[in-house]
């Protein structure tokens, strides 16, 4: 009897044994943690990618089962998606009869502009240019006007490179030293060459593409076999944000093609010059790769061939995005610019501190360049702290004094950004939802950031009174004589304040201002609510207003009367009340006390 019982404890202790061992062996069939994606992004990305799906299912490990619960959420463009289960769809406030005959056109066209319906168009176009055989051969696939394309099997023959002065020399390659073993259609290729132009198409690049006779991944055809996907790209200008950030955006739009957020991939960016290239945001690439950026004068003298890459779209396309997009009026989305705001926050770890109980964080950039300065900065400044609810920081973006990722940072924590027009105003991508970017003045470029902040979906404010800014001069473009972007300017304070303080009602009434410690947005989307419209509000409301009069003795009446009436407008910003006068003598800006119904002149502040 005690040998049996012996005899059961060790067979029970051995399957135990075998069982944790089977446990501790376990090993996930994904590494999960290289998604890297924001938690609310997981359910789109498990609704675009089955497999994965299916084996986070079949995984006991899988850290997104919540996420696999969410069966509806998709981007957009697939297949049988619903627009009430997409990512973001536009808000269009008025009908352009010159685009759009109803307000649902309006946005269906809005969101193909400019959405994910953009991705949806880009995958209907797509074509196959050279057809693989057998398996193993080489394929060519591209939308229209070559714009993006999936290649396999590249052969790619560097020996006798072609480099000079240009970036992107149209004759750089020949025939025979591009191309794959692949039936190729060539003239559906040479059909693609309409848009041929550096920053518009690749079809300057794979004009020459060949059909091979033999294997390019073949050894003894390529002294370099790269067997990591590669994404090719055109780049435009470094030095400056707009432009790179257009790189960017396209990269990011191109990942949706390829239904591919891997960073396990190279980006290899195509320049047939013998230059540099000069990159101030190069802290951004880590969200995309988890490698340096190869340059194509790498590989000069060698043959070499890609398994697998990507031709990403292009920052200059006609019609692209997001330079010079022509968008229908009136509409804004909270969709595809949102979701790639999200990824890069995410990706680079930047924080959010805030929102801030009983604060709005105004963030001022300054200018230390020779145009477009503030020149009463100083005076909008002191007049903006005066106002208790305002957190007023000043911040001028110098590369060398401020890296980029903490200018991310301090962008992602501002409830309303203040800038004169400039690069500088690309920030406004990483504003909160419930921000407002106020263009100080446009400089007559009435539709550059306007429509980027549509695109984001964010709040945009500018200058209307001509007669309240007072350039310093005309301006002196070094070609084109004047120009508004050639000099400096002064502004009213009382217009300047009364546009800040609306900007602040605006963001106070936002729903999602929501005061919470350490709150960062991204975490907020742990568990979100997808409305079929975004919630901010399409007419944002103005701040109460109504008139009250100060006395001349400067003592707080009943009545608010005295000997010398003075008109001032009462703003109602939630649980506080913003006074705001003007006289041809003083302006003033002061607290209102609800518990009195009067303004006080305690906190008063007199430019």
């Amino acid at each position: 009897m005690l040998l049996l019982v012996a005899l059961v404890m060790v067979c029970t202790c051995t399957v135990v044994a075998a069982e944790e061992a089977e446990n501790t062996s376990h090993k996930p069939p994904l590494h999960y943690s290289s998604l890297a994606l924001p938690q609310h992004h997981i359910p789109y990305f498990l609704h675009s990618n089955k497999r994965v799906a299916r084996l986070c299912r079949e995984d006991p490990l899988c850290p997104f089962k919540d996420a696999l619960l969410d069966v509806s959420s998709c981007w957009g463009y697939e297949k049988n998606c619903a627009p009430e289960n997409r990512f973001g769809y536009p808000v269009c406030t008025k009908i352009d009869s010159g685009w759009a005959s109803s307000v649902e056109a309006a946005q269906e066209l809005f969101w193909k502009q400019a959405d994910f319906g953009y991705v949806m168009e880009r995958l209907s176009e797509m074509k196959t240019l050279c057809k693989a055989t057998n398996p193993g051969d080489s394929s060519l696939k591209c939308s229209s006007h070559t714009r993006f394309c999936r290649a396999t099997n590249l052969y790619l023959d560097l020996r006798n490179p072609r480099r000079g002065h240009e970036r992107y020399k149209e004759d750089f390659l020949q025939e025979g030293e591009i191309g794959g073993r692949c039936s190729l259609n060539s003239r559906a290729l040479a059909a693609e060459g309409e848009h041929k132009s550096p920053l518009q198409s690749w079809y300057a690049e794979l004009q020459a593409y060949t059909e091979l006779d033999f294997n390019p991944t073949d050894e003894e055809h390529c002294d370099i076999i790269i067997e990591k996907p590669t994404v090719f790209m055109k780049l435009d200008a470094g030095v400056n944000m707009y432009h790179h950030f257009c790189d960017f955006v396209n990269l990011y739009i191109s990942q949706h093609i390829n239904n591919s957020f891997s960073r396990d991939i190279n980006i290899l960016m195509w320049d047939t010059s013998f230059n540099g290239y000069g990159d101030l945001f190069s802290e951004t690439w880590k969200a995309f790769s988890d490698y340096d950026i190869i340059h194509l004068k790498t590989f000069d003298t060698k043959r070499v061939c890609f398994k697998d890459s990507v031709f990403s779209l292009l920052p200059r396309m006609r019609y692209g995005l997001f330079y010079n997009t022509p968008l229908i009026s009136d509409c804004y989305s909270e969709g595809m610019f949102r979701a790639f705001s999200q990824h890069v926050l995410y990706r680079l770890s930047v924080p959010q501190d805030g929102p801030m109980e009983g604060r709005i964080r105004v963030t001022l950039l300054a200018r230390s360049t020779d145009y477009r300065k503030i020149l009463n900065q100083q005076e909008l400044i002191n007049a903006l702290k005066t106002v208790p609810l305002l957190e007023v920081r000043v911040v001028d973006y110098k590369y060398k004094d401020v890296p980029f990722l903490e200018q991310l940072s301090i962008t992602h924590s501002s409830d309303i950004f203040i800038g004169i027009h400039g690069a500088g105003l690309t920030h406004l991508l990483f504003l909160p939802d419930w921000a407002v970017i106020f263009e100080l003045y446009n400089c007559q470029d009435e539709s550059c950031y306007r429509d980027l902040a549509r695109l984001r979906g964010i709040r945009y404010v500018t200058w209307q009174k001509r007669d309240k800014v007072l350039p310093e001069d005309k301006g002196h473009h070094p070609t084109l004589g004047d120009h508004p972007k050639f000099t400096n300017y002064s502004f009213d304070v009382e217009e300047f304040m009364r546009l800040v303080l609306e900007a602040a009602d605006y963001v106070l009434h936002h729903p999602k201002w929501q005061p919470l410690p350490s709150r960062d947005e991204l975490e907020s989307l742990t568990q979100p609510s997808r409305p079929t419209q975004p919630s901010r509000p399409t007419q944002p409301s103005r701040p109460t207003q109504t008139k009250v009069y100060l006395s001349s003795d400067n003592k707080e009446k009943s009545n608010g009367l005295g000997k010398l009436r003075v008109p001032a407008t009462i703003f109602l910003v939630r649980e506080q009340y913003m006074c705001y006068t003007y006289t041809p003598y003083n302006k003033f800006i002061f607290l209102l006390h609800a518990a009195t119904g009067g303004c006080r002149n305690d906190r008063l502040f007199t430019f």
